[in-house]
């Protein structure tokens, strides 16, 4: 594959390519259930930043090696901190994911425990497919923390307040298939040990990339202005100031791009679009 830019070398993360079009990215502190430190942090909001800003990557999927997804912060290293007031997460949040803004879809493909931080991430993401034996939580209330990363307010958005409510001021572990019916994930698969044994993408992972190839199917264009259609509303805009906002910000890139053009184009003639690499 080529890119623009040379990809980011991660230290504890690990990149690989299921498609040209999708990145996936694999927490690797498998000893430590994938806590993210300082510079975790700093290499995923790199990350991130780097496939928004390569035109041929259209779909991320965020998972994690061993029995967790993500099992949060590094306490010790926090606790290391914690009378600096030093904050230590970049402007996009926690793993650069639980306040990003971004381009381009990021779906966490949740293998097992996800909790604080990685509850953080998720509830951020656009898709959260999840493994059937994966629990989530926000267990900092226990740990005399509190989940600051942006969580919160998107949970109460997300599950409602009374669900929120129980979910961070009791710290309680909530199964895949509650968190499915919370409407906190989006899909839960069988679990799939012997997989992530020998070494090869569990179901999770799996699955993930199959709907990452649904998305990375349509035009990048379409998908990034679609996104952004649904975050503004997401983020507590009125229906109409959302799609004033939408076309004033978005519509004459839309329409100005070939993109647009070869779905129409392709439609007419009865064949399958030949995307172009977005230019928004």
């Amino acid at each position: 594959m080529t890119f623009t830019t040379s990809p980011p070398t991660p230290e504890y993360a690990l990149l690989s390519f299921p498609t040209p079009q999708i990145l996936l990215v694999t927490l690797n502190r498998p000893r430590s259930l994938n806590c993210i430190n300082t510079k975790g942090h700093q290499e995923l909001h790199a990350i991130w930043e780097w496939m928004d800003s390569e035109p041929s990557l259209r779909v991320g999927i965020l998972t994690g090696a061993g029995r967790a997804f993500c099992a949060g912060a590094d306490l010790k290293e926090w606790q290391g901190k914690a009378n600096s007031g030093e904050d230590l997460t970049p402007r996009s949040g926690f793993g650069g994911l639980s306040r990003r803004t971004g381009l381009k879809p990021v779906i966490c493909a949740v293998n097992g425990l996800c909790l604080g931080g990685g509850s953080e991430m998720a509830i951020n993401a656009d898709l959260v497919i999840a493994s059937q034996g994966a629990v989530f939580g926000f267990p900092e209330v226990k740990r005399g923390v509190v989940a600051i990363a942006g969580s919160l307010p998107r949970l109460v958005r997300t599950v409602g307040r009374q669900r929120a409510m129980e979910m961070v001021l009791t710290g309680r572990q909530v199964s895949a298939v509650e968190a499915e019916r919370f409407g906190f994930v989006n899909e839960v698969v069988p679990s799939d040990d012997a997989a992530a044994t020998n070494g090869a993408p569990g179901a999770v992972v799996r699955r993930a990339i199959e709907v990452a190839r649904e998305i990375a199917e349509n035009s990048p264009d379409a998908v990034i202005v679609s996104r952004e259609g649904v975050k503004i509303g997401w983020e507590g805009v009125g229906a109409e100031d959302g799609t004033r906002m939408l076309i004033d910000g978005w519509s004459k890139r839309l329409y100005g791009g070939e993109n647009i053009k070869e779905g129409l184009l392709a439609f007419v003639e009865k064949r399958k679009p030949n995307w172009f690499d977005s230019k928004l």
